[in-house]
C-alpha cells in the first residue's frame, strides 16, 4: 500500500509560491494594456457591469488583508494554506481583468481607458504587495507591508469613483488637462517673477575679476548667463505666456460646452475631442520647458509651432462638431485666432537666423495681440 506521503503532491515552499504569484501577477500587465473586449451577443448592462466591478474590487481588497495577516506573523503558514490565499488572489485579480474585459468599446474609449488603468493600478498594487511581503521579515506589521497593502485597497477604493459613462469620463480627462496646463503656466509665471537677472553676479565680480580676459569685461557678459532670461529672452515670455494662455483658456471652453451640449449618446465625438484635447497639455509643457534658461530659439520655435498647429487642429475639430453650436465655436475661435499669424510664421527660419535681429520681433508680433483677447483674459 502506498503511503499518503508519496501519494500528495509536491508543493514550493511559501515565499517560492509568492514570488511565482508575484511574477505571474506582472506578467498579466501588458496583456491588460493591449487587451481587447470581449464580443458578446448579450446586451450590455450597465448597472450590472459597475456592481460586478465593485465586487470584485472589494474581493480583491479583503484577499491583499488575509495575505497581509498570514504573512506578517510567525509561523509562516504551511504550504498548503499558502497554496489556497495564492489561489484565491489569482481569482480574485483575473475576475477583475475579466469584468473589464466585459466593457464594450461601444460605451467609449475613453471610459475604457480610465476602467484599465483602475484595473492596472489594483493589478500592480498587489503584484507590489507580494514583493514586500518576499523582502520583509515576519513581525514587521509597521513596515512596508502594511503599506503596501494599503496601496491595493487604495487601488480598489478608486473604482466607485470612476465616471459611470463616456461623458462624464471625458469631462473627468478635460479638468486634468485644464489643470495641467493651469499649472504649468501658474510655475512659469512664478518663475518669470522670481528671476533675478543680477543673482549672484555681485558676489562673483569680484572672485572672478581676474578670470575674465580684457574681451570678456569689455562686452560685459555676466558669468552665470546659462542661468537668467538674456533681454531677448525676456521678449519671448510674454507671447509664448499669452499662448499658453489661450490653451488653457480653449480647453476650459471645451470643458464647459461638453458639460453644457455634449450627450452620452454621442460617444465617438467625446472621444475624439478627449483625444485631441490630450495632445494640448504636452505641447504646453514642451512649450514651457523650453523658454526656461538658457533659451534654445530653435526649440522655442518649434513648440510654438506644434502647440498652434495642435491648437487650430482642435479647433477645427470642434468646428465640425454636431452638438457644438455656432455661436460657441466662434467664440472658441477667438482665443486662438489672434495667434494665427505665428503658423505661417514659424515656416520661414531665416527669420531665426540671428538671434539677435528684428526676426524674433516679427515672429511673435502675431502672439502678443493675445494679451489683448477679450475671451483669454476672461477665462485665464
Amino acid at each position: 500500500m502506498a503511503s499518503s506521503t508519496a501519494s500528495a503532491p509536491f508543493l514550493a515552499p511559501p515565499l517560492e509560491q509568492l514570488r511565482h504569484l508575484a511574477t505571474e501577477l506582472r506578467s498579466l500587465l501588458p496583456r491588460v494594456r493591449v487587451g481587447e473586449a470581449q464580443e458578446t451577443a448579450e446586451e450590455f448592462n450597465r448597472e450590472m457591469f459597475w456592481r460586478r466591478l465593485n465586487e470584485a474590487a472589494v474581493k480583491v481588497s479583503g484577499e491583499a488583508t488575509v495575505l497581509t495577516t498570514l504573512f506578517s506573523r510567525l509561523p509562516l503558514p504551511s504550504p498548503q494554506e499558502t497554496q489556497r490565499i495564492c489561489e484565491q488572489v489569482h481569482i480574485a485579480i483575473k475576475e477583475i481583468i475579466a469584468v473589464y474585459y466585459s466593457l464594450p468599446k461601444e460605451q467609449g474609449i475613453t471610459l475604457r481607458k480610465l476602467v484599465r488603468s483602475a484595473t492596472l493600478d489594483i493589478v500592480d498594487s498587489m503584484a507590489q504587495l507580494l514583493e514586500v511581503v518576499l523582502s520583509a521579515p515576519p513581525q514587521s506589521t509597521e513596515s512596508g507591508d502594511l503599506i503596501s497593502c494599503n496601496s491595493v485597497s487604495i487601488a480598489c477604493q478608486q473604482v466607485p469613483e470612476i465616471p459611470k459613462d463616456n461623458k462624464a469620463a471625458a469631462l473627468l480627462m478635460l479638468t486634468k488637462s485644464v489643470d495641467f496646463v493651469k499649472d504649468a503656466h501658474e510655475e512659469m509665471e512664478q518663475a518669470v517673477e522670481e528671476c533675478d537677472p543680477y543673482s549672484g553676479l555681485l558676489n562673483e565680480s569680484e572672485d572672478n575679476s581676474n578670470s575674465h580676459s580684457d574681451e570678456d569685461g569689455a562686452l560685459g557678459l555676466p558669468s552665470n548667463q546659462d542661468s537668467y532670461w538674456s533681454e531677448e529672452d525676456q521678449e519671448l515670455i510674454t507671447p509664448c505666456l499669452a499662448l499658453v494662455r489661450a490653451a488653457r483658456a480653449s480647453l476650459k471652453k471645451i470643458r464647459v460646452l461638453v458639460a453644457e451640449n455634449g450627450k452620452k449618446e454621442q460617444v465617438a465625438q467625446l472621444d475624439d475631442i478627449v483625444d485631441i484635447s490630450d495632445e494640448i497639455s504636452p505641447s504646453v509643457d514642451d512649450l514651457v520647458l523650453s523658454i526656461y534658461p538658457p533659451v534654445c530659439y530653435l526649440t522655442v520655435r518649434i513648440s510654438v509651432h506644434v502647440l498652434m498647429c495642435r491648437g487650430q487642429k482642435m479647433l477645427s475639430r470642434l468646428c465640425h462638431s454636431d452638438y457644438l453650436e455656432t455661436d460657441h465655436s466662434v467664440n472658441l475661435e477667438l482665443v486662438w485666432q489672434p495667434a494665427s499669424s505665428v503658423i505661417s510664421l514659424s515656416l520661414f527660419p531665416q527669420l531665426w537666423s540671428n538671434r539677435y535681429t528684428h526676426g524674433i520681433h516679427s515672429f511673435f508680433n502675431g502672439c502678443l495681440d493675445l494679451d489683448s483677447c477679450p475671451f483669454a483674459c476672461k477665462h485665464s
